[in-house]
């Protein structure tokens, strides 16, 4: 296996998440570059985590031939002009979620990979988990019968960061938070949705802050979702099924998995797999990808992108939330 240089645009609280997985995955990734507007916060960050070069441009890193995977880890405002940068100089790409600000834009950007023939991916890392893969086992097993009704919350008091409530970063609950519910309910019953009910309070500044989703399958299945920004903490999803039920804590990293049955008896509690924080099951899932000349990972495929993506915008589009990039006459930018 290669050894592949990976780069980070931005040095927020979640490209240090990053660095902390690459850090730990020494030997199969390098921590090669780190990208900020500012100069001085890229070299105290390389310093930090050990990356071996910086840039006080986006433009900088993209244009360096020896980056073999850029991890974007800007506010989602910005994600579709830092991945299309890459993108335009045939740097893969890992996004972190949400993947782009609506539909649009994960359209445009995914048809410009296909045609350059570049890596692209979502780092919704959920996906990419290990214990996703325990649930789906129980479930396949039938230790809980037929599932019929899905719940998820996950709710922080994340109100006073200022790209949560400002419109022109794509602040907001639902992209932030509420995506792992769409997320937890889309892995486990699917994407055939019949019928949608679903409310939003929003803040002053016109951002969603608390989200109450309903979702009715055309198999009769049913899911409740709730996301607040305002409220919590709550981090927990639970799958009902005839002969029990599955709970989840943590929706975003699952840190406990149990299984009861109707009588509340607990029946099991698998393992979760060892970790250094999650986001290296990601990172290799797109070593694996880009070794095998793959341009998405098998984990998160671009279609599942623009499913969630459409989702998120038919949600909004109910709720009156508009950010203002949205109403310029840009390609690609308009909420669908």
């Amino acid at each position: 296996m290669k050894r592949i240089n990976m780069a980070i645009m931005g040095v927020g609280n979640i490209a240090r998440q990053m660095a902390a997985a690459i850090n730990g995955l020494e030997g199969q990734v390098c921590a090669y570059g780190v990208a900020s507007r500012s100069l001085e916060r890229a070299e105290t960050f390389a310093k930090e985590w050990h990356f071996q070069r910086v840039y006080g441009s986006y433009e900088e890193l993209a244009e360096d031939p020896e980056v073999d995977l850029v991890y974007i880890a800007t506010p989602h405002a910005m994600h579709y002009d830092n991945a299309r940068l890459c993108v335009e100089h045939g740097r893969a790409v890992l996004v972190e979620k949400a993947f782009t600000a609506n539909a649009g834009q994960a359209r445009e950007l995914i048809r410009l990979a296909r045609e350059g023939h570049v890596f692209l991916t979502e780092a919704i890392w959920t996906r990419y988990l290990p214990a996703r893969q325990i649930v789906e086992s129980l479930l396949k097993e039938g230790i809980i019968g037929d599932p019929f009704t899905l719940e998820a919350e996950f709710s922080v008091p994340l109100s006073h960061v200022r790209r949560m409530y400002d419109p022109a970063l794509a602040g907001g609950a639902l992209l932030d938070l509420g995506m792992y519910c769409l997320t937890f309910a889309s892995m486990y019953f699917g994407n055939e949705i019949a019928r949608v009910e679903s409310r939003a309070e929003k803040l002053d500044t016109g951002v969603d802050a608390v989200d109450e989703i309903e979702y009715f399958y055309q198999d009769g299945r049913k899911a409740h979702l709730r996301t607040s920004m305002v409220t919590g903490p709550v981090n927990r999803g639970e799958i009902r099924g005839t002969r029990g039920r599955i709970e989840v804590d943590n929706l975003n990293n699952y840190a406990a998995i149990r299984v009861y049955d109707t009588a509340g008896n607990l029946l099991r509690e698998p393992e979760i797999p060892p970790q250094i924080n999650g986001y290296e099951y990601e990172v290799l899932a797109c070593v694996r990808a880009l070794e095998a000349g793959r341009q998405e990972c098998a984990e998160m495929p671009h279609a599942l992108t623009l499913e969630i993506m459409e989702q998120m915008d038919r949600l909004r589009r109910d709720w009156g939330v508009v950010y203002p990039f949205e109403t310029e006459e840009r390609g690609g930018t308009s909420i669908e």
